[in-house]
């Protein structure tokens, strides 16, 4: 196999990981759009998957690209990986994120697909790095304006939803302290379908460009595209959109139970009012991320969304054992993700050195 065969049939193959991995985030983190809207019984499991993919798939038609471009030319710089190995890095990353994204499906804990993929991207291009450079400062190879964006928002995107969460939650007891419980109920199972169906929008708004940027990227490294002035990345073209959001949706369709179980009712027990509360919340916070172009975990978003409704009931409401365990799951997904990234690179080198060919 010639190297322009060899480079063609990688980019095929970092494609189809990524949209496999853009499948998984959507089973993965289908909890997110779902879990409160069925644990409040509003809708049936099968009915919520599809009101969410539905919502999934049509927010390409609301955002643009800004969170693909931060992922794809904000985070790691490429150039600094030499030749072909540009290619095994990108794979690497795809194949790392989703293998724990799969491990913690498995495990049942909402972790966050998006910060597996950036440091599993960082992992495998700092491994690369020190491959053909040695030990000396791999951390160049990672961009600095990019990740201090994404290392705020992993606490503030929590926090942000959880403040909301509680804001919307004293809001409504204010307002509705007067009407019968039976008439809030009522009125907020039919509000609970739009704040489902926005914060779905949000999250496919934001999740499904995270993939859009690795492919776009690849499609550079590959010689399909050039990267624009001052290493920003082009335009993603529409088939990568087009994908990017099926594969999301399909994932949501696919549904992730065992995340939803713990999203759902293991936090903290919810009413519809306090669904509704948590979604618009996570709504709002995930739509100024994605206008800003922020890659944020819709997983720690909804979840502080959560945490902040059920603190408005009372802070005992809240069973703060599974949130502790929750936020250790955030703590070690970029580390343990890069991990799984840097042995997936070397493996993808043992086998391209012994066969010349992936």
């Amino acid at each position: 196999m010639d190297g322009q065969s060899a480079a063609f049939s990688l980019v095929v193959l970092i494609i189809v990981v990524a949209l496999i991995f853009d499948y998984v985030n959507g089973f993965h983190d289908a909890a997110n759009s779902i879990a409160t809207v069925v644990a409040t019984r509003v809708l049936s499991p099968g009915v919520a998957v599809a009101w969410a993919a539905f919502f999934n798939f049509i927010a390409f038609l609301v955002f643009g690209t800004a969170v693909a471009k931060t992922i794809g030319g904000d985070m790691v710089d490429i150039t600094k990986i030499q030749g072909g190995d540009q290619l095994f890095v990108l794979l690497a990353g795809v194949l790392g994120a989703t293998i724990w994204n799969l491990i913690t499906w498995y495990l049942g804990l909402p972790t966050s697909s998006s910060h597996a993929l950036v440091g599993a991207y960082a992992g495998a291009a700092m491994t690369a790095f020190i491959y053909q450079s040695g030990f000396d400062n791999p951390l160049l190879v990672l961009k600095a304006a990019g990740w201090i964006k994404t290392l705020t928002f992993i606490v503030l995107s929590p926090l942000i939803g959880m403040t909301l969460g509680f804001t919307l939650m004293v809001a409504v007891y204010w307002i509705f302290h007067k009407v019968s419980v039976n008439k809030v109920d009522r009125a907020f199972r039919i509000g609970q379908l739009f704040s489902a169906g926005a914060y779905s929008l949000g999250h496919g708004g934001n999740d499904a460009q995270k993939t859009m940027g690795v492919i776009t990227i690849a499609l550079v490294a590959g010689g399909y595209l050039q990267m624009e002035a001052g290493g920003k990345l082009p335009d993603v073209p529409l088939w990568v959109v087009l994908s990017a959001h099926a594969a999301i949706g399909l994932g949501t369709l696919s549904g992730g139970w065992r995340i939803v179980k713990t999203m759902g009712t293991k936090i903290v027990k919810l009413q519809p009012v306090g669904g509704f509360c948590a979604e618009t919340a996570g709504a709002i916070t995930l739509f100024g991320a994605t206008a800003a172009g922020i890659p944020v975990s819709t997983t720690h978003t909804i979840t502080g969304s959560i945490v902040g409704v059920g603190s408005a009931k009372r802070f005992s409401a809240v069973k703060w054992g599974v949130a502790g365990r929750i936020v250790w799951a955030w703590v070690l997904t970029i580390p343990m993700a890069a991990l799984i990234a840097a042995l997936t690179y070397g493996v993808i080198l043992v086998i391209e050195k012994l066969t010349g060919r992936i």
